[in-house]
């Protein structure tokens, strides 16, 4: 399973490249709004910077809800690196686009996914990732986890190799889940990521070992 970061912090970034297990990045409208990246030059430079962080792909966003503008807006963004995955939302406008993108060779990633029909339609669209949001479906009492594991049996019904991203994780439990029902990447807060580290007999352990060092030592 792929890990990506979900964030436009570079700060964030570094430190989940730095423990070496980041394969990639999402971002948003919202996220570059938490951190105060405003305008179009400062968000294709901030774009820029993120790539210049990480190895992996980069998913940046349009803003755009009709099919030309989702193009013109893909094509300026895919320019800035060859990391980057362009993010379209799925809507009737943006399979048509994720379709010209994919004849293109320009990676995409389908957002605000809900459903298993919507993301068979991304599917044949071409798309590289569909992005199911789980946590957004756990919060109106829907199994987002279900959701996963119905994608990931549909497409290998038909060997499609759109990825399968599991989207608004919330917590280090989603992300096991996602793993056990086949999803290929997570993408989720750095702190749903490094609470996968916490055990409190991994703790327990160290201490003793630690204290028993330490008796050693000083005979």
């Amino acid at each position: 399973m792929k890990f990506f970061i979900d964030t436009a912090n570079l700060n964030e970034i570094r430190e989940a490249q730095e423990l070496g297990i980041l394969d990639g990045v999402t971002t948003n409208p919202s996220l570059m709004a938490k951190e105060n990246i405003t305008g179009r030059d400062r968000i294709m430079q901030h774009y820029k910077a993120i790539c210049d962080l990480v190895d992996g792909d980069v998913s940046a966003e349009v803003i755009a809800t009709t099919y030309r503008e989702i193009i013109t807006e893909g094509e300026e963004l895919a320019e800035i690196d060859d990391k980057i995955v362009v993010k379209v939302p799925m809507i009737k406008e943006g399979i048509k686009a994720i379709n010209y993108f994919s004849e293109k060779g320009i990676k995409t990633n389908c957002t605000l996914v809900f459903s298993a029909g919507q993301a068979l339609l991304a599917a044949k669209a071409g798309a590289t990732y569909v992005s199911p949001f789980i946590g957004r479906l756990d919060d109106i009492s829907v199994d987002g986890v279900a959701l996963i594991e119905q994608i990931a049996l549909i497409y290998r019904n038909y060997n499609y190799p759109t990825e399968i991203l599991a989207a608004s994780i919330r917590h280090p439990m989603h992300i096991i889940q996602c793993a056990e029902v086949g999803a290929d990447v997570m993408t989720g807060p750095l702190s749903a990521i490094t609470a996968l580290f916490n055990h409190p007999l991994t703790d327990i352990g160290l201490t003793k070992f630690l204290a028993d060092h330490q008796k050693v030592s000083t005979k």
